[in-house]
């Protein structure tokens, strides 16, 4: 081997560096992907298998060894279904990358910022009166999919409509609103709850945010209704126990907007 290298120029030393710095950032980018999901336990499972394939191939025991080769074989058909919500996901991404991204529903950012601060407002009223809400906005991935059983609205977002809708006895206090730039396109909208194990005091709307943001790239709020807490689901991870000036930090970042000069803009009440 150490002959063969004498023979290297160095084009060849620069693209097998190239060769190495991309599938590294792919093992990456695949580590971020499905870090803290159910697929590390499920890869963990399957590395284990393998394991004991080479063991008992070593060992001689043929009979244990051909039943685990067949369970393998099997795993590689299955693994495509088991990964699926991961495999949509880093696909969403790709698409969503740098070369393929673009807004459907860019404002200004004088409309983000009233935009975010009646959403702050209408969630801090809802904690106040222990009101449970769900609200859901969308970025690059559509969410038209959920609006199809949906209640459309289509109307511009405001504090007012937002308690109104998740008033208790409402017809549409069950479901999610969407938010679709700076309008509110739908009301009781029902999400693909997660399928990743959670904590228990987690209910039914806390795990609809979580599902919806580990299957697209939206962004979820959420107001408990049992206890009043405010919490951000972003990316399949939920921030729980936020004030108002966090809450809005995170959606301002969340939509991109410059918040270098926020002077005279209003602020949320509580």
């Amino acid at each position: 081997m150490l002959e063969q290298l004498r023979f290297f120029t160095w084009q060849d030393v620069l693209l097998a560096v190239v060769d190495i710095a991309v599938v590294a950032y792919l093992f990456y980018k695949i580590f971020t992907l499905i870090r803290g999901t159910r697929a590390v336990q499920l890869l963990k499972g399957v590395a284990f298998l393998y394991v004991l394939v080479s063991l008992t191939q070593w060992a001689r025991l043929y009979t244990i060894n051909w039943i685990l080769v067949q369970v393998r074989t099997m795993l590689l058909v299955a693994l495509p279904i088991v990964f699926h919500p991961e495999l949509r996901r880093g696909l969403e991404q790709i698409g969503r990358g740098r070369w393929f991204t673009r807004s459907l529903f860019r404002f200004q950012d004088d409309d983000v910022e009233k935009t975010v601060d009646e959403l702050v407002t209408a969630c801090f009223n809802l904690s106040a009166q222990k009101t449970g809400g769900l609200i859901v906005l969308e970025r690059e991935t559509g969410l038209e999919e959920y609006m199809e059983d949906a209640v459309r609205i289509d109307a511009l977002v405001s504090s007012q409509l937002i308690e109104n809708i998740f008033v208790f006895g409402s017809p549409l206090h069950d479901g999610a609103v969407i938010v679709r730039g700076d309008r509110i396109a739908a009301a009781a909208s029902f999400l693909p709850p997660t399928q990743d194990p959670v904590t228990v005091e987690l209910g039914s709307r806390h795990r609809a945010a979580l599902g919806i943001t580990q299957v697209s790239d939206a962004v979820a709020i959420v107001i408990s209704e049992e206890t009043g807490t405010v919490s951000l689901a972003s990316g399949g991870r939920l921030i729980r126990g936020l004030d108002a000036k966090t809450l809005r930090e995170k959606l301002l970042e969340a939509l991109g907007a410059q918040t270098n000069n926020q002077t005279g803009s209003r602020r949320p009440g509580k």
